[in-house]
């Protein structure tokens, strides 16, 4: 795969504050990148700096191994967190107004609002205000808006904020879409389970420092299966007296149990094998959502 975005040991300070410390990753076209972050954590900087907004005062950032400049960020699209359109234009009157920021073509633009108002379900149609649309549609416009120049970059941040599971699911599907299409996707979600559901990889940012990175897969198996789901030896078995459980949460028709290691997850694992009521039982990496927690305790420890 071909390396479009690469970030080199970056280091960007605001008088005595470093936001970002040597940061390096790369994402290759037809890839996710997935950020997860502690608020402040350096996200904000890192997408300034690769829209060129900031300078970094350390490393490099190339896009198709050239130094950034106007011509460079046409081949980017982005969503910011924060939502920025024009409340008395009309969703046409919007596209297109991007569009022309972006030097794509203006007819072809137009051609293509009905594609993706339809792909992404925008209620209204084509000369509904935007002050007219609820935020939700609002949200879908201006994603429109960073996607209608077909960039070969696209950073959304914060893209499923506000959005009902419906129009996660279909926002799930235009990032598929321009993954398969040769896009190189970054996106920040503080939700796990949609970073876990698209990404090919993930960089994980503490206090402006790079913690994990790498793809989704390798970096869940490197913390062991501390986790493990049992069906049917509850009557049998009494979990909570078992060496090293840590939790344990109903996940009908069994339990989920995690253990402070892998070895005492095992351990369980051998127990319910002996038992005639045992209905089925599987070793479980653990979640983002557990991996984030066990850096940033362990940060909070290093600290004091």
């Amino acid at each position: 795969m071909l390396v479009l975005l690469k970030v080199d040991n970056v280091t960007k300070r605001f008088g005595q504050l470093t936001a970002v410390e040597k940061l390096s990753f790369s994402v290759n076209r037809g890839e996710v990148l997935g950020i997860v972050e502690q608020n402040g954590a350096g996200k904000s900087t890192t997408f300034k700096m690769i829209l060129n907004f900031l300078v970094p005062d350390q490393g490099r950032i190339t896009i198709d191994n050239r130094e950034l400049d106007e011509k460079i960020l046409n081949k980017i699209g982005f969503l910011p967190e924060e939502r920025g359109l024009y409340f008395n234009m009309s969703i046409k009157e919007q596209i297109l107004y991007f569009a022309r920021l972006h030097a794509y073509n203006g007819k072809q633009a137009e051609r293509e609002l009905p594609f993706w108002m339809n792909a992404l379900a925008v209620k209204g149609n084509e000369e509904t205000l935007i002050k007219d649309l609820s935020k939700g549609n609002q949200q879908k416009v201006q994603l429109i808006t960073a996607l209608i120049h077909h960039p070969q970059l696209v950073i959304l941040d914060e893209p499923f904020s506000g959005l009902d599971p419906v129009n996660i699911g279909l926002l799930i599907e235009i990032v598929k879409k321009l993954r398969q299409e040769g896009a190189a996707v970054i996106f920040s979600s503080h939700n796990m389970k949609n970073v876990s559901e698209v990404s090919d990889k993930i960089l994980m940012l503490v206090d402006g420092k790079q913690r994990l990175y790498g793809p989704i897969n390798e970096i869940r198996a490197a913390f062991g299966r501390n986790k493990v789901y049992l069906e049917g030896v509850f009557n049998d078995i009494a979990i909570e007296r078992i060496t090293g459980v840590e939790k344990i949460v109903d996940d009908y028709p069994g339990k989920i149990i995690t253990f402070d290691s892998e070895r005492h997850a095992r351990d369980v694992v051998d127990l319910a094998k002996q038992c005639d009521s045992l209905q089925g039982y599987r070793l479980l990496p653990p979640t983002l959502d557990d991996i984030f927690c066990m850096i940033t305790e362990s940060e909070v420890a290093r600290h004091g």
